[in-house]
């Protein structure tokens, strides 16, 4: 019984192991620049991933409060700043500009597969 068990386990061994030592080399692909298709170069609107952002005067979490966004808000992004942690914006619904901080919010992106 033993000895069955053993064999048992030894070919279901192999049987995994086959497809993995004998299946091609795969060929890196040279790196290059990406092509951009059409929409797949597009970045999309940003979006609030958080029940709610405060918009503030400054690019700081110590500057006066201005409104609010919540999830789902439509806004117009003018700058980002080069770190990505603050984003100027007009709240479409009220008119306020100013600064929010960039871990709240994302800009929708595209993904194509071709």
């Amino acid at each position: 019984m033993r000895f069955s068990r053993i064999a048992a386990a030894a070919a279901v061994a192999a049987a995994i192991a086959l497809p993995v030592v004998t299946a091609p080399a795969a060929n890196a692909a040279p790196q290059t620049a990406a092509v951009a298709y059409g929409e797949c170069d597009k970045v999309g609107p940003y979006e609030v991933h958080s029940k709610a952002v405060t918009i503030r005067s400054k690019a700081s979490s110590k500057s006066t409060a201005l409104g609010v966004l919540y999830k789902g808000h439509k806004f117009k992004v003018h700058k980002v700043t080069k770190d990505g942690s603050w984003v100027y914006i007009t709240d479409k619904s009220t008119g306020v500009k100013g600064w929010v901080s960039g871990v709240y919010v994302y800009p929708t992106v595209y993904t194509c597969l071709h």
